[in-house]
């Protein structure tokens, strides 16, 4: 049993790491939508 959970903490373990590594080397694309936002006179302080 403790051969069964130290292979199943090794392999949680090189999960983790992997998705951190695709993570810090994924090129994510910035959007590309323009937004436009109407703020009413109302909201500004006179």
């Amino acid at each position: 049993m403790p051969r069964l959970s130290t292979l199943f903490a090794v392999l949680a373990f090189v999960a983790v790491a992997g998705i951190a590594v695709f993570l810090m080397t994924w090129d994510i694309p910035p959007p590309t939508a323009t937004v436009e936002v109407v703020i009413p006179d109302d909201r500004f302080a006179k």
